[in-house]
């Protein structure tokens, strides 16, 4: 595969990307599996069109023992549905979003990915900084099966980099990295959004930008959002799930579940 860059008879390509790992071949082809921390797949293509996590447990061992960041969260979404993961700061949220989208792996429990579902937007730890923000797109293009020339002026349009795109990652700021990752997100056509208060990136009017592409665009898809957007929540949302404590409690009445968070 030649994604430009290439020395020595080498190609560079991203070492992670984002939402791409030990199970990414099964959510690349957007294939309903279910898998378990031990990297097995224990799902067949008749599972339930939906997200659904069983018991996700994550630990973190640090130099004062471990800390239990999740404890046991479960809940589900079906198509088109959207949840809300309310909790605050520290609760678990982004890391929840991380381990859906298979950037981390969570030290116990059950994932069933039934909907092709993107990386967290605006994720950036994926691209080869090395590389320019082109070839990033390029690589990312070929490796979900979408048209190359239409991906890079969809994000170029998008993201609004201009020049910036043929020069190498390493070279953006976090801002723009941002707006790459959200672009080359908007390319593939998933069918649930990981979002982790994505749209606070860049200034006014960008943000607008993002919320008609997401919320308006692609009001069709299911979401898994992280936000302390009120707004937003109460507008969009169908239901929520609430973190304290590494534990999760979904709530169907988004009230009671706003009510539970400011009260936290």
């Amino acid at each position: 595969m030649s994604t430009g860059g290439q020395a020595g008879g080498q190609s560079n390509v991203p070492a992670v990307i984002p939402g791409v790992g030990g199970h990414a071949e099964a959510s690349i082809a957007g294939l309903p599996v279910e898998y378990t921390t031990s990297g097995g797949f224990v799902s067949p293509r008749t599972k339930q069109r939906s997200i659904r996590l069983d018991g996700i447990v994550k630990d973190y061992h640090t130099p004062i023992g471990i800390r239990r960041v999740l404890n046991n969260v479960s809940f589900d979404i079906s198509a088109g549905q959207k949840i809300a993961v309310l909790g605050r700061n520290g609760a678990g949220k982004s890391t929840l979003v991380k381990i859906i989208g298979g950037v981390e792996p969570a030290t116990s429990g059950t994932i069933h990915r039934g909907l092709f579902m993107s990386w967290p937007i605006a994720f950036a730890g994926g691209f080869e900084v090395s590389m320019s923000g082109v070839d990033n797109i390029r690589f990312i293009a070929r490796t979900y099966g979408v048209p190359i020339k239409e991906t890079i002026a969809l994000v170029d349009d998008f993201a609004e980099l201009g020049k910036h795109l043929l020069l190498p990652v390493r070279t953006y700021s976090s801002g723009m990295r941002a707006r790459l990752a959200f672009g080359l997100t908007l390319a593939v056509d998933f069918e649930c959004f990981l979002i982790d208060e994505v749209i606070s990136v860049g200034d006014q009017r960008f943000q607008r930008k993002c919320h008609e592409e997401l919320f308006v665009k692609r009001k069709h898809c299911a979401m898994i959002l992280v936000s302390h957007d009120v707004g937003i929540i109460r507008r969009y949302c169908d239901k929520a799930l609430v973190l304290k404590a590494g534990r999760g409690k979904v709530f169907e009445d988004l009230d009671l579940a706003l009510d539970i968070y400011n009260s936290l």
